[in-house]
């Protein structure tokens, strides 16, 4: 569900790893067209070590949510599941294989902390800030600005509309 005033999207998922491929999908859509291309990946990154611990430790079953807010510049990302064990930082060794996740999203985001819940299980949330406070407008032609941006990369540099023979100039693009 996505609330346009708050700037919230939810899911409900098994945290299987074909469905964390989906889920990395959908919130990467989610983030562009809240235009937040810049924490696409450490949010990806965070999402994905965060549902990886879900599907490895969470008992008695895979079920969870994934909850994005965008508020005051602030992306906060929560992944709640019904296991009431909380997550700790571990200590690993250099050449560890696993025992990471947690310290990579701690050290890739700005906060992040961990909550029992009174149904007996958890959440666990960071949080990433936008470089500046991006207003909320709905793209009303994303096909445009889509093709918009594909013209941005074709334009002529001014020293080649200096020549005038035609045949040195660029084509102009083609809409597809």
């Amino acid at each position: 569900m996505i609330t346009e005033a708050s700037r919230r999207c939810a899911l409900e998922l098994e945290a299987l790893p074909s469905r964390i491929q989906q889920v990395r999908r959908i919130v990467s859509a989610q983030l562009r067209y809240w235009q937040l291309e810049s924490l696409i990946d450490p949010a990806l990154l965070g999402i994905t070590e965060l549902l990886a611990n879900v599907h490895q430790h969470a008992e008695p079953h895979k079920r969870c949510s994934v909850e994005l807010t965008f508020a005051s510049g602030w992306l906060t990302t929560a992944v709640a599941d019904s296991d009431p064990r909380l997550p700790r930082v571990r200590d690993f060794e250099p050449m560890a294989t696993c025992g990471r996740g947690l310290a990579m999203v701690v050290a890739m985001s700005d906060s992040w902390g961990t909550e029992a819940l009174q149904d007996g299980g958890k959440v666990v949330w960071f949080t990433l800030r936008a470089e500046a406070p991006v207003p909320y407008e709905p793209l009303e032609a994303p096909l445009a600005v889509a093709v918009q941006g594909a013209a941005v990369h074709q334009a002529v540099p001014e020293d080649m509309h200096q020549d005038t023979d035609e045949d040195a100039r660029l084509p102009e693009p083609a809409l597809v």
